[in-house]
């Protein structure tokens, strides 16, 4: 498996339940949502521009991306909602390694940047590092419709935060041709 055939594997729609737990001081918090993930194309709009703005060429885009969120997270009623789109440009000829970008297309907020690695387990992890924190995540799958995701934040400050994420696919995913 390649890169771009693990983000095809997880476009569509996700039920998905997550266990956190912060240290200190020994949180424990639990939550559900709904994910739709779609494929973009690099001519996208919103990726367009922001490729654009980062210096990124069209044909050095491997592929991206659209996450969307909501749900629930602890003993809160109220929903939480978000998106980003990720940008994966591959290192050279070696296209299961490479850097990313990650952005909401809502905000003005800075990009984040990382790298990927699919292994050859088909695993994929993304490590981003800022000055205020380290997050190290890592995607599989299990079967094509259940998939599981894994992440640790380090932040600068001592704290660390695991969590553990169980989802399963509940619809077809949406290609962007544009």
């Amino acid at each position: 498996m390649d890169v771009i055939e693990f983000i095809e594997q997880c476009t569509g729609k996700w039920f998905s339940q997550r266990t956190s737990h912060a240290l200190p001081p020994q949180e424990l918090e639990a939550g559900k949502s709904d994910v739709w993930i779609d494929r973009l194309t690099v001519d996208d709009r919103d990726v367009a521009e922001r490729c654009q703005k980062l210096g990124i060429s069209d044909s050095d885009a491997l592929c991206a991306v659209r996450t969307r969120w909501e749900g629930t997270v602890g003993t809160s009623s109220s929903q939480s909602r978000g998106s980003t789109i990720l940008v994966f440009v591959a290192n050279g000829d070696r296209p299961n390694t490479g850097r990313f970008w990650r952005w909401n297309p809502q905000s003005s907020e800075a990009v984040v940047t990382g790298e990927y690695v699919l292994g050859t387990d088909d695993a994929l992890t993304l490590v981003t590092q800022t000055d205020a924190f380290k997050a190290e995540e890592r995607l599989w799958f299990v079967s094509p419709n259940f998939r599981q995701r894994t992440s640790v934040v380090r932040e600068t400050n001592g704290t660390s935060y695991a969590s553990f994420c169980s989802e399963i696919r509940m619809g077809g995913g949406q290609t962007n041709e544009r």
